[in-house]
């Protein structure tokens, strides 16, 4: 089993904590900016659905590689919710891309034979800006330095 594996770094000016743990079952990792978990997400997804390994964005090409999530995945609620519909969307969009990191990092792995659920769990610091459509800069930004930390703690694990 793998190390448990820790990180801190300032997103947008927030200091962001990151915790990734493993399990024999599943893998746990927490994003918080709060010092508590707000919500947890279970995200799944069957064995035979494949994973689809990132492409460069020609469009953006300062921001983070990262992949796809499959259409296929399950995400369970398990803890918390959201204050809003429009921070739910957001923070399903932040456990089905961190899962989709998760898996392809292990799946390098050959001898892995079943993919492990994973739960998310978030709290993030409301942005000041009011963004009713899209994302805000202190989101997307937020968002984009969350998972180049999340993909530099796996390359370390």
């Amino acid at each position: 089993m793998r190390p448990s594996r820790n990180c801190t770094k300032t997103l947008y000016g927030v200091p962001t904590e990151i915790s990734l743990q493993y399990y024999g079952d599943s893998t746990l990792i927490l994003v918080t900016q709060v010092g508590k978990v707000g919500n947890l997400i279970q995200v799944s997804l069957p064995a035979t659905i494949p994973l689809t390994p990132s492409a460069p964005d020609t469009t953006e090409p300062n921001a983070p590689i990262l992949p796809p999530p499959p259409i296929a995945i399950q995400l369970t609620p398990l803890f918390g919710s959201a204050p809003s519909d429009r921070i739910q969307t957001l923070h399903s969009l932040y456990a089905s891309q961190i899962a989709t990191i998760i898996w392809l990092a292990e799946t390098e792995n050959p001898l892995q034979v079943v993919r492990k659920n994973v739960i998310v769990g978030i709290a993030l610091r409301r942005s000041d800006q009011a963004g009713e459509l899209g994302l805000t800069e202190m989101e997307r930004q937020t968002f984009y330095g969350a998972m180049s930390a999340i993909q530099e703690l796996l390359r370390y694990a």
